[in-house]
């Protein structure tokens, strides 16, 4: 079972947030000048760059058709993705309702200068962590090192049931039906408040790191076959658990997680980096 380390929150996420959904231009990501600046006409594309296209003067150039292009797979991996003619017409098209737009003074609202910087901020984050990963790449002995420290290490893993409740006396009560000889799985689907009450409390298979520690703790002290004889409390209410079963877990081989560990390390990189970069920044936070 992979390890709960590798349930990854990236920072790395901006390179593929600066790609979604944006259907502007270039120039709509800048900073929202006056109406009669923002649509220049053809002849300001750079010298280097080849206009496609031209609508009422103003140009779309092969790096933005590049930039959709890319845009456009992340929405349509399938299909007419790399379809030149459809993707030049979509450009037309929005050029379009961006001018209108701008004709109607959309632009000046409040809400939509806001979308406009803050998708200008993220494409520039997106930018810059990109750098960082390019400077600062991976080395196979990190990855390794990683692999061996969480993953490579033996845990055992635990298949259990539990019938959840809100007072310790309501738990109690349970117990004093299976001292009875009730069917725990009856009384999960019968006394449960949780999500797995209905399948007769199963959590399946989970290692004690997956659990809060309480429960987590109570279990791996449990024989298996056997029931908690006194009720287990964590900050979902109280516990009955019965565990089933354990076992040791066999780690996956190195190479089929490599590429994950290899993410988790840029991961770690970056937010390293974050922090420091914060450490000498001036950041101010308001009071609501």
């Amino acid at each position: 079972m992979m390890n709960k380390c590798l349930q990854i929150l990236l920072p790395v996420s901006l390179l593929a947030l600066s790609g979604c959904d944006q259907l502007q231009t270039p120039r709509d990501a800048a900073p929202t000048p006056a109406a009669d600046q923002v649509a220049p006409d053809a002849s300001s594309a750079a010298p280097t760059d080849t206009v496609v296209a031209t609508v009422n003067g103003t140009a779309i150039t092969q790096s933005v058709v590049d930039v959709y292009t890319a845009q456009r797979k992340t929405r349509q991996p399938a299909g007419d993705a790399n379809d030149r003619d459809a993707i030049i017409e979509e450009l037309v098209n929005l050029e379009l309702m961006r001018q209108e737009g701008l004709s109607k003074g959309l632009d000046s609202q409040p809400e939509i200068m806001a979308t406009l910087d803050q998708q200008r901020r993220t494409v520039l984050a997106g930018a810059a962590i990109k750098n960082f990963m390019q400077t600062n790449p991976v080395s196979d002995e990190q990855v390794r090192q990683l692999y061996d420290t969480q993953i490579a290490v033996p845990a055992t893993e635990y298949q259990a049931r539990h019938i959840l409740v809100e007072t310790r006396e309501t738990a109690e009560q349970v117990i004093g039906l299976l001292d009875e000889g009730r069917d725990f799985a009856e009384l999960a689907k019968e006394k449960s408040t949780g999500p797995t009450g209905k399948n007769g409390g199963s959590l399946g298979w989970f290692s004690s790191k997956q659990m809060v520690a309480p429960f987590s703790a109570a279990v791996a002290t449990m024989e298996k076959g056997n029931y908690s004889k006194e009720p287990v409390q964590t900050q979902f209410g109280w516990h009955v658990i019965l565990l089933e079963d354990s076992r040791e877990s066999t780690p996956p081989p190195f190479e089929d997680v490599r590429d994950r560990l290899k993410i988790a390390v840029t991961n770690q990189q970056l937010q390293q980096h974050i922090q420091q970069i914060r450490q000498s920044a001036q950041v101010e936070i308001s009071a609501e």
